[in-house]
């Protein structure tokens, strides 16, 4: 099955759209969302990328990330994802959006316009094991240590999140 992204430009307005591999091998702007669970000890639920992804397999990653299908809205595309990956289910509202650009391996290029939304709950996933190898809920405190101490453990936009915009979510947390 053809998976097509949704190319935008730095206002996120809608330019087209391509197949996903292709955008990420032209480095093409395109529409993806991140989303942020947390728990009410004000932990964030993170997953191990499982093993075969096209690119960033094996490293640590916010609860859940894709892309929306054209015609598809940011919300409705978080919630589905949420579901297929970590097989949760929980309201999510939009936090703030940023675009990043990052090489990656394989020759790929990740350049996307993010759109983050956070959630609450204190369920336990069930995840997808074609998406997710592990997962765990560590505080905000933790990840960034271990972010400064294993790096490359960790996607470039998870990282991005958590030293550039943790302010934009941290203040909504009951820690």
């Amino acid at each position: 099955m053809i998976q097509e992204v949704i190319l935008v430009n730095k206002h996120d307005q809608e330019i087209g759209t391509m197949e996903k591999m292709e955008a990420h091998v032209q480095g093409m702007l395109h529409r993806a969302f991140s989303v942020l669970i947390f728990n009410s000890k004000g932990q964030l639920l993170i997953h191990r990328r499982a093993y075969g992804k096209y690119h960033s397999e094996g490293l640590w990653t916010n609860t859940c990330c894709s892309h929306p299908l054209p015609g598809e809205t940011i919300v409705a595309a978080a919630n589905r994802r949420l579901m297929e990956e970590m097989g949760m289910k929980t309201p999510l509202a939009p936090l703030f959006s940023f675009i990043y650009r990052a090489e990656l391996e394989n020759n790929l290029v990740e350049h996307e316009l993010d759109h983050v939304l956070i959630g609450f709950t204190d369920d336990e996933p069930m995840v997808n094991p074609e998406e997710v190898s592990d997962y765990k809920w560590v505080s905000m405190h933790e990840i960034e240590e271990d972010i400064e101490q294993h790096e490359a453990q960790y996607t470039a936009w998870f990282k991005k999140i958590v030293l550039e915009y943790k302010s934009a979510f941290t203040n909504l947390l009951a820690l």
